[in-house]
């Protein structure tokens, strides 16, 4: 019997289709288990429980979502930032020492085939050479205007239910401790996180990943 190959278009993409399909399952997991967590807190105090569809437009999910996507990519636009100007001797996630731009960074080495505004030159040269940090960074900022509208919707809910209290503003959950606390034991988990990656591949290996430098180089090489 004739094995068929994995498809061109699935094994050039396999990586992306992973990471964003694992993204989906657990997203909607997410959303399973929160809502049977938040209908009992409802439960508890008396009011109706929400439908799944109902909850999804809830602060509890979008607070929960966003607060957490929120640190991701604070976390990833900072290290795609902070990499292009800071090194770590010996680390696999950092350029060599010694290196500023790469000599492909020189927009004079422009070819036909280099992306449009690398050949256009001017702001559009600008932007696209900083794109990647930029684009992670504004993800960042409209994930923390998610959770904070979210959280305040969620916090409004919360104390209506436990004291009856009059709902707050926007600004005013942005001045609360709540909202920073949710922010800051993210965000510290994620520099953890990407620190001890930074850390870990001076001496560990991970064979066949461009995150690990190859098993057979010594722990002072740095860069992949």
């Amino acid at each position: 019997m004739e094995v068929r190959s994995c498809p061109r278009w699935l094994r050039d993409n396999a990586l992306a289709i992973a990471m964003l399909g694992a993204f989906l399952i657990f997203l909607v997991l997410q959303s399973v288990f929160g809502w049977q967590t938040h209908n009992e807190e409802l439960t508890e105090f008396g009011a109706a429980p929400l439908s799944w569809p109902a909850y999804l437009g809830s602060g509890h999910f979008a607070e929960s979502v966003f607060e957490n996507w929120e640190s991701e990519f604070l976390q990833m636009g900072g290290y795609v930032l902070l990499t292009a100007y800071l090194v770590q001797r010996g680390s696999a996630e950092s350029k060599p020492v010694d290196q500023t731009d790469r000599p492909e960074d020189d927009e004079r080495r422009a070819t036909p085939q280099s992306p449009w505004p690398v050949r256009v030159g001017g702001l559009p040269l600008v932007i696209y050479r900083n794109s990647l940090s930029l684009a992670l960074l504004l993800i960042f900022a409209g994930s923390f205007v998610g959770h904070l509208f979210g959280g305040t919707a969620a916090y409004n809910q919360e104390q209506a239910l436990q004291s009856g209290a009059p709902p707050i503003g926007v600004w005013e959950f942005l001045g609360t401790s709540d909202f920073w606390f949710q922010s800051m034991q993210n965000w510290q988990s994620e520099f953890l996180a990407v620190g001890a990656l930074i850390l870990l591949s001076i001496v560990l290996r991970q064979h066949a990943s461009p995150e690990s430098k190859p098993v057979t180089v010594a722990h002072a090489s740095t860069g992949a």
